[in-house]
């Protein structure tokens, strides 16, 4: 089958996800829908991607505003179509007082890109000495990236068998669990959802320091 009708099952694979999560508890939900690097594609290839999303808003942006689902979009927006950059915006502007559910929507995102370009941004608050460098922490950074107000990741979902992040959220996926599928997106279902979730459920995080199990051994050492 032509690629552009597994795009077409990705957006239905969305569609069903979008709505099972917030009967599975989750608050945010972020989808890699076209990478930095996806524009080196076939022109075909990528106007079709184009389409799809045009589409997706369109048709759906209204069930999304009924359900109570808020639209974030990260990513960076300069140079985009503007009948593209109209419509993204337009989406986190309707959608902007929702509270069931927090869709973020990874648009032309990177994430070095994205960690550059917010290197970039700091640097010029401090050349224009709106800034003390030493005012620049973890905390700040984090603060001026993209995801801004969005709660890092608890866990991330990679379907496709692949086992890499393919540079999605470097920065907030520090301390992430990662579940690798290997089920194509396209595919995806709401049961490979709640086996990703059983599986984070089972997991222990501790952030770099000691586990239950760790301190009860350090304690009887």
């Amino acid at each position: 089958m032509p690629r552009l009708a597994g795009h077409r099952a990705g957006v239905e694979a969305l569609r069903k996800t979008v709505r099972a999560a917030p009967g599975l508890g989750i608050s945010f939900l972020t989808v890699y829908a076209f990478s930095s690097e996806n524009w080196s594609r076939p022109k075909s290839e990528v106007s079709d991607l184009m389409g799809l999303l045009k589409l997706f808003i369109r048709r759906d942006l209204a069930e999304l505003h009924q359900s109570g689902v808020r639209v974030r979009i990260i990513g960076d927006r300069t140079g985009l179509q503007s009948d593209i950059r109209t419509l993204l915006e337009e989406a986190e502007t309707l959608t902007v007082r929702n509270t069931a559910l927090t869709l973020i929507i990874a648009f032309n995102y990177g994430g070095r890109d994205e960690i550059v370009r917010t290197a970039r941004k700091l640097a010029s608050a401090v050349a224009r000495g709106e800034l003390d460098s030493e005012a620049i922490t973890a905390e700040s950074f984090a603060g001026a990236l993209d995801t801004k107000g969005i709660p890092d990741p608890e866990l991330v979902i990679r379907t496709s068998g692949e086992l890499r992040l393919s540079n999605f959220l470097l920065w907030q996926a520090a301390y992430s669990e990662l579940v690798f599928l290997p089920c194509y997106w396209p595919d995806f279902s709401r049961e490979h959802l709640v086996d990703a979730l059983r599986d984070f459920a089972g997991r222990e995080r501790r952030f770099g320091g000691l586990g239950a199990q760790d301190v009860a051994v350090t304690a009887k050492g």
